[in-house]
């Protein structure tokens, strides 16, 4: 069946019914229009940040309606993404080549599994990877890269010659757990004493919790959480990715998959931590997605990003909940190994073949951190290491 490309500059070219019917089930929230349209209208993305949109759209020769879109950004650096490829830029350099701009299939700022060729076909998903080769091809980019696709849209790439990436996220997953002390249950004497010991340290520091849905909170609540996660980048001495107009537009246009945690001591808000919970997917999830504190007490970020987030997930009886690219420390509280992948084309052959070799070396030492990850389970002798 022949297909027609379009480059969109904007997703503002298109609406959101248009957009939001190519997703599934498997989607999730960071995909749908109302997220990726407001990162665009806020300027957290933009030719001024280094990502210009130019989101692939497909249509059936000869037909007014969109098959199959992708997510779509010409970057000129490598932040915000969470899978690492500056030793590939600094290799293109070392040979008098540029490696930016480059093609990014991912969701801005958010290191999460999700679709990523967006269609109902096997057909149409390959005229999509076609697609964004011959983008890479026509405007002379270096390479192509898709960050976190389901396994559906792997497939797809790997066909085309995508070169796979493997790296590790650690996940908590809910056994059905009654509440926190039956998840503490779970784990080895050593841990279950660690997180009883940092819950306590910040209970007799005179914190309190409070939760709210993003349809509670309040103009002033959402003020004070981008205080919070701006203070953290502030510390870091570097900028904040998102701005505080993101963070005011999202909340009205998305309120049933946030909520807020904040901390409270002497009923003055001093920590937040936002998540984004999806309900409609197979397996509903939070994602644990910024977090942030105006002042710093011992074990805070512990109990505010991850043991709070925990109950409301026992509580709700939300299956599973990422916390985040990377931090094998959050296996100290009960999370989990998984693995997740990305894919690569490089137009370059001879870049090609060596990133390939290099990802084959690089696989061999993700294999062998699992393996001494295995050997380090929060979990009682007699459970395994849960690793997709």
């Amino acid at each position: 069946m022949p297909f027609e490309i379009q480059v969109l500059p904007s997703l503002s070219s298109i609406d959101a019914t248009t957009w939001n019917a190519l997703l599934d089930q498997d989607s999730g929230p960071f995909l749908r229009y109302e997220f990726l349209a407001t990162l665009e209208e806020s300027a957290c993305v933009g030719p001024d940040t280094g990502w210009q949109a130019a989101h692939l759209v497909l249509r059936e020769k000869g037909k007014p309606d969109i098959c199959g879109a992708m997510p779509l950004y010409l970057k000129r650096h490598s932040y915000g993404e969470y899978v690492f490829d500056w030793a590939w830029a600094e290799a293109y350099s070392q040979h008098g080549l540029q490696y930016y701009p480059k093609a990014l299939c991912a969701i801005p700022f958010t290191p999460v599994q999700g679709g990523r060729l967006l269609a109902h076909s096997d057909e149409a998903r390959a005229a999509l990877v076609n697609g964004l080769k011959q983008l890479v091809m026509q405007n002379q980019l270096s390479s192509a890269h898709v960050l976190f696709p389901l396994k559906t849209g792997l497939d797809a790439l790997v066909h085309q010659g995508f070169l796979l990436r493997k790296a590790v996220q650690f996940h908590w997953h809910n056994q059905e757990f009654i509440n926190f002390e039956a998840f503490l249950n779970s784990l080895n004497m050593k841990k279950r004493k660690n997180i009883r010991r940092e819950r306590r340290i910040v209970t007799e520091s005179g914190i309190t919790f409070s939760h709210l849905s993003g349809s509670a909170a309040t103009i002033d609540d959402w003020h004070f959480f981008y205080r919070c996660y701006a203070n953290t980048y502030f510390e870091h001495h570097s900028t904040p990715y998102l701005n505080e107009d993101f963070f005011m537009q999202w909340a009205k246009r998305m309120p049933e998959n946030l909520h807020l945690i904040i901390a409270k001591r002497n009923q003055q808000a001093i920590a937040a931590s936002l998540l984004v919970v999806d309900r409609k997917a197979p397996i509903s999830t939070a994602y644990g997605r910024y977090w942030g504190c105006l002042e710093s007490i011992p074990c805070l970020h512990f109990e505010t990003a991850y043991y709070q987030a925990i109950e409301f997930c026992i509580k709700e009886k939300i299956q599973l909940f990422e916390g985040g690219a990377q931090g094998q420390h959050k296996m100290a509280r009960g999370f989990l190994p998984t693995t997740v992948q990305s894919a690569h084309w490089l137009a370059d052959e001879r870049f090609l073949s060596a990133v390939d070799r290099f990802l084959e070396r690089e696989r061999q030492g993700i294999d062998q951190y699992i393996d001494e990850l295995a050997e380090h389970s929060p979990l009682r002798q007699n459970e395994n290491l849960i690793i997709g």
